[in-house]
């Protein structure tokens, strides 16, 4: 077999089996400004969602940040866009103790994943994310995004 067959084979067999079957949604939301402002809400429109499935919420941050952790609200609506669920989570991005990144990274931008507590709610269409740190502005944000998987 020459050089050419060999790297044909292997990106073929890199693409079969790097695809990830589970995940039904994943979108994110860069921040322009690489902060986010207390009015900014980051919204996704969703594809249909089972009840079973696994919701995920990303956070893309950098050492700018200021807070040892995150608080942010999340809104769950329905098709006539009433709110169906709403409620605070605080997120950890920093190691209390040490100081250190949680999320996973390189550099000085890390992304930390952290599941969304959806279990046993009625049917929605659109999840909005708010961050609730009572100061106006946060830099060090980067994207927020959310993952839906089987």
């Amino acid at each position: 077999m020459t050089l050419k067959p060999k790297v044909i084979s292997l990106l073929l067999c890199v693409l079969m089996f790097g695809c990830d079957n589970s995940r039904i949604f994943e979108k994110y939301q860069g921040m322009e400004t690489g902060s986010w402002n207390i009015a900014d809400t980051v919204s996704f429109d969703l594809p249909k969602i089972s009840a079973t499935d696994k919701a995920i919420v990303a956070i893309k941050y950098n050492d700018d940040y200021e807070f040892r952790n995150l608080y942010l609200t999340y809104i769950l609506k329905d098709s006539l866009d009433l709110i169906i669920e709403s409620q605070l989570l605080e997120i950890p991005l920093f190691d209390h103790k040490s100081g250190k990144p949680v999320g996973s990274g390189f550099g000085n931008t890390f992304t930390k994943y952290d599941t969304l507590p959806l279990s046993g709610i009625k049917p929605f269409i659109k999840i909005e994310l708010l961050q609730y740190m009572r100061v106006d502005e946060i830099a060090g944000i980067e994207a927020v995004g959310v993952k839906f998987v089987k």
